[in-house]
């Protein structure tokens, strides 16, 4: 049976995820792969003009949190994880797919869930116990969203700063949102 097409829409924000095939590492194989990843990202948001507002590189996934001005999300992926995984199975003398499966987009539809969103994707190393605080994890845009570090240039900050404010103060309302994302998730644990 034929996959059914994803219904894709213009000027849209979506929370897409994707992983490896058995749910294997796609990321920390090979020296620099996350650095390929990204790279591979900033030409995806030149190419087809996506906005990315937040992402994570996890071991056997990722997360990417995109707005599309043009109705062209399964392009994008399509290049992302296609260039990816032929650059992978070149460099590890295997063949086959990669991911596994397409990827899963859902579509962010209020604000409340945009909220969400901004800690859910930088709080998953911290879910997922490789680190205390999502500072602690440079695979994610939570270091250039509290102005630690650079951002990278296909990051589109504006969509943060709409949702916090500009400037310290809405760094620092940012900051306390995913610190109580944090007491939710020791909270979660302990019960």
């Amino acid at each position: 049976m034929a996959r059914k097409p994803r219904i894709q829409v213009a000027d849209v924000i979506y929370h897409v995820t994707s992983r490896g095939v058995e749910k294997r590492a796609i990321f920390d194989v090979f020296r620099g792969d996350r650095e390929l990843f990204l790279a591979l990202l900033a030409a995806v948001v030149v190419r087809y003009r996506w906005r990315v507002h937040a992402y994570c590189l996890m071991g056997s996934h990722f997360h990417l949190v995109v707005e599309t001005p043009d109705a062209n999300l399964a392009a994008g992926m399509q290049f992302l994880k296609g260039q990816y995984a032929i650059w992978f199975n070149n460099n590890t003398a295997r063949e086959g797919a990669l991911f596994e499966r397409r990827y899963r987009s859902e579509l962010v539809e209020r604000e409340a869930h945009a909220y969400e969103l901004a800690r859910y994707v930088v709080l998953n190393p911290v879910r997922a116990m490789l680190c205390a605080h999502p500072r602690d994890w440079r695979w994610s845009n939570y270091l250039a969203a509290v102005g630690a570090v650079p951002a990278p240039r296909f990051l589109y900050r504006q969509g943060l700063h709409d949702l916090f404010g500009d400037g310290p103060r809405g760094i620092a309302a940012y900051e306390r949102f995913v610190e109580d994302g944090i007491g939710l998730l020791r909270l979660q644990a302990v019960a």
